[in-house]
């Protein structure tokens, strides 16, 4: 964190003139004692995160080392997140401190509000999983003189951050279809606007490229980071003149939906197309064929990010730290190598 501190004087009137609204309304909408249009609550949380406006006793207090950490991501809906808030939780917990979650579904608005929910309760930090460049949010939070982690999706702002290796991982999937024999290689790509989307679409690029296979636009499909959409993008690709002959899946709710697309299909994996996935199950070995995966070391993200935490509360003034952890090739069966090929450490020969 930078030795900023917020601007001074910063009151409710401020935060009044700026949304374009009564005093009376900015308190309803903080205080939530009565209902408030939609709009105007919106109106009024962007003016509070503009003037970086603190309610006095929360600025009074949420620095006196409470002990509380509050998480704003989408935990709820999404595996990974689950995963990474248990290595948080089973570090905090041995320092001392206890968590605050705050679900954000991966929605900015819904974020905003989310964090301001964490600044009132007066915790020690924040750790964010951003759902776009986090811009508005990270200003709301550095403003109040809250310690900060980003987390899992890096952010052009110079703050804490924590995350695994997207590019080079994703390129490594498209390697191992390619010397395995593959050429028509679609993807799934997560939800435009999150750096994890933009970065294995970069990826699965790379790996084409060094790998002189062209590269086909129609073979990149959205599926928005969900199960749902990704069905549809796999019957979109599926419905091509030439259709992939392997598909690399952005993320693990995205590698739900494909393979239901694919079962719906009447398609086999791997012997009617083969399947790779970024981001691994805790029970993809019960998959059948297993599932080929990039696992994210989920426990140590989350260790991790406490860790950037607790040591921006006892040291704020220290530069900020960007942790790239690198994440493990799962080589299992759903690309179409044979069983006895199967090797969790790295990608197999090209003989696969």
């Amino acid at each position: 964190m930078s030795g900023r501190r917020p601007r001074q004087g910063a009151t409710m009137a401020d935060v009044a003139r700026a949304a374009g609204v009564s005093v009376t309304t900015v308190s309803h909408v903080l205080n939530k004692t009565r209902p408030v249009l939609p709009d105007t609550v919106r109106a009024v949380q962007n003016a509070v995160a503009a003037c970086g406006y603190v309610p006095e006793k929360v600025a009074r207090l949420q620095n006196e080392g409470l002990g509380t950490i509050g998480l704003a991501m989408s935990a709820m809906s999404n595996p990974y997140f689950s995963d990474v808030v248990h290595g948080i939780d089973r570090h905090s917990v041995a320092a001392g401190y206890s968590l605050l979650l705050a679900d954000t579904h991966d929605d900015e608005d819904t974020e905003l509000r989310a964090v301001g929910e964490l600044l009132r309760r007066r915790v020690s930090a924040v750790i964010l999983a951003p759902s776009g460049d986090g811009e508005r949010t990270l200003t709301y939070i550095r403003q109040a003189q809250v310690p900060v982690v980003v987390l899992d999706r890096f952010v052009e702002q110079d703050v804490d951050q924590i995350g695994v290796e997207n590019v080079e991982a994703t390129a490594q999937l498209v390697d191992h279809l390619v010397a395995i024999g593959h050429r028509r290689i679609a993807m799934v790509a997560g939800r435009a606007g999150l750096a994890t989307s933009t970065e294995r679409t970069e990826g699965y690029r790379l790996g084409l490229r060094r790998n002189g296979v062209a590269e086909r636009p129609e073979l990149v499909a959205a599926g928005d980071s969900h199960a749902q959409p990704a069905e549809a993008a796999v019957a979109a690709l599926l419905r091509l003149p030439e259709p992939p002959t392997a598909i690399v899946v952005g993320n693990n709710r995205m590698t739900i939906g494909a393979m239901r697309q694919l079962r719906a299909e009447g398609l086999t994996v791997p012997d009617d197309i083969a399947l790779v996935a970024f981001d691994d199950f805790e029970w993809s070995d019960l998959f059948h064929p297993r599932l080929t995966a990039i696992a994210q070391p989920t426990l140590a993200i989350g260790e991790q990010a406490f860790g950037l935490a607790l040591s921006r509360i006892r040291a704020p003034a220290t530069p900020p730290r960007r942790v790239l952890i690198r994440p493990d090739f799962m080589h299992r069966e759903s690309c179409g190598c044979r069983p006895e090929t199967h090797d969790a450490g790295a990608p197999a020969s090209p003989a696969g």
